[in-house]
């Protein structure tokens, strides 16, 4: 194996639970709350129906490990659960997301660790510290290089991190871990095309398929296979493709803080649209919606490139070009005052309300927002009203951003609210309780039950 493989195969190695900062456990189990209010919030969206159906085909072989789609009670092979299970966490756009180089959803990875450690009867504490270790190696990826300009998309980080994940649950050791990396990665460089033009609905199953495809190549290690062995440094490898760049992991210990890191999300949209729904809340306080002439978003350069800088982005006609529009979210926000699954019907989507809105939108980039980012993640609204009168609103920060985090109440508060249409509120205290004392679980497959559909 190539030295890169080895510094990651090290690191998680000593990767160890007992080591965990008492903080890093804490955002771990706000992750998992959060991750499962997006997965029981889009249980009845079509792509989330379709990821059942196509997991319920497949039945794991006797002495093999299985486990479950989330709300349901019969098992499936841990690859089809955990492609089933990610699709369902992130259709809806509201699961967590980090950028800085890179950039991407790192929840993605809990539906793999999740899938494996119930199909390994694992404990909770061993189920947390591999969702960390996943955490650390897809953000410190995404702090070294910038491979989405290159044309590449998320999965391409998401499947070295859930493969990792997965094979710290398998206790591989040293060779097939190397094998699993090298197994995950080779075969799944992952275009990012998945996130321009009209978006289809690939765009939530991309990180859904990295999980699959991670815990499937951990699964192949573990039976003997091996892989390339310079994936990274040798020839035709990644550093070739993408070019030389330096992947600092953490130390172990109290350095472990990626999954802090992470932002969380309060709308169904886009990350890079959070603050300008945020700005177009407050703006409906302040003005009459139907007086307002024009209307001009600001924001950094990757904002407006991924929002704002299609045609489709005027005229969406799937939820997935939606919620990648800032016209659409924004005339949505001033609206209704908030942006919901709903504002994405059928219905919302040939609204002519919201037609005209968008009709009086334009987007630019601004050089001086451009600079704070990624720091913050900015967005300057303004409005001009029919009587001349220019009202402006900035956000820098928007909620949930790590420096404007949501509470612990309001995780709870996100929580009971998507789980609201699946299921009684004494079930929802009682999934809420399971993952708050996850770690003390000596089987996780026993808080997953505490999310199955009750008639």
């Amino acid at each position: 194996m190539d030295a890169t493989t080895a510094r990651l195969i090290d690191f998680a190695a000593q990767a160890d639970f007992s080591g965990l900062p008492a903080a890093t456990l804490h955002e771990a189990k706000r992750r998992l709350i959060d991750t499962f209010a997006c997965a029981v919030g889009a249980y009845e969206e079509p792509v989330s129906r379709m990821a059942r159906t196509h997991a319920s085909r497949y039945v794991a072989a006797a002495g093999s490990p299985a486990a479950s789609v989330w709300g349901c009670s019969s098992p499936t092979t841990v690859e089809a659960a955990a492609f089933a299970n990610g699709v369902m966490l992130r259709v809806e756009d509201i699961s967590d997301m980090y950028r800085f180089k890179s950039g991407g959803h790192p929840s993605d990875v809990i539906a793999a660790v999740i899938a494996m450690g119930e199909g390994l009867h694992a404990d909770g504490a061993a189920v947390i510290n591999a969702v960390v270790l996943a955490y650390d190696v897809y953000c410190t990826f995404c702090e070294a290089v910038d491979v989405n300009s290159k044309g590449w998309d998320q999965p391409v980080y998401s499947v070295m991190a859930c493969a990792l994940g997965a094979s710290k649950l398998l206790h591989l050791d040293r060779e097939q871990m190397g094998n699993a990396l090298a197994l995950a990665l080779v075969p799944n460089m992952a275009l990012d095309q998945t996130r321009h033009g009209e978006l289809s609905s690939w765009k939530g199953c991309a990180g859904a398929n990295a999980s699959r495809n991670g815990v499937f190549a951990a699964l192949l290690a573990q039976d003997g296979f091996t892989g390339p062995t310079g994936v990274f440094e040798g020839k035709g490898g990644l550093y070739e493709i993408v070019g030389r760049f330096d992947w600092r992991l953490p130390a172990t210990g109290d350095a472990r803080t990626s999954i802090s890191r992470t932002h969380m999300k309060c709308f169904p949209v886009c990350y890079h649209g959070q603050s300008a729904v945020w700005a177009a809340v407050d703006m409906r306080t302040r003005v009459r919606v139907q007086d307002i002439a024009e209307i001009r978003i600001e924001t950094y350069e990757h904002a407006a490139h991924i929002m704002g800088a299609d045609p489709s982005k005027w005229a969406p006609s799937t939820r997935e070009t939606a919620d990648h529009s800032l016209p659409y979210v924004v005339a949505i926000g001033l609206l209704d005052g908030e942006v919901t699954s709903a504002s994405f019907s059928g219905v919302r989507l040939r609204d002519p309300e919201v037609a005209r809105l968008m009709a009086m939108v334009k987007v630019d980039e601004n050089a001086e927002l451009s600079a704070q980012y990624p720091e913050s993640a900015p967005c300057r609204l303004t409005v001009r009203m029919q009587s001349g009168e220019v009202v402006v609103t900035n956000i820098r920060y928007p909620k949930g951003h790590n420096m404007s985090p949501l509470s612990d109440a309001e995780v709870e508060q996100k929580f009971r609210g998507m789980f609201r249409e699946y299921g009684s509120t004494s079930q929802c205290a009682s999934a809420l309780d399971g993952l708050w004392n996850f770690e003390r679980a000596r089987d996780v497959a026993d808080v997953l039950k505490l999310f199955e559909k009750r008639a």
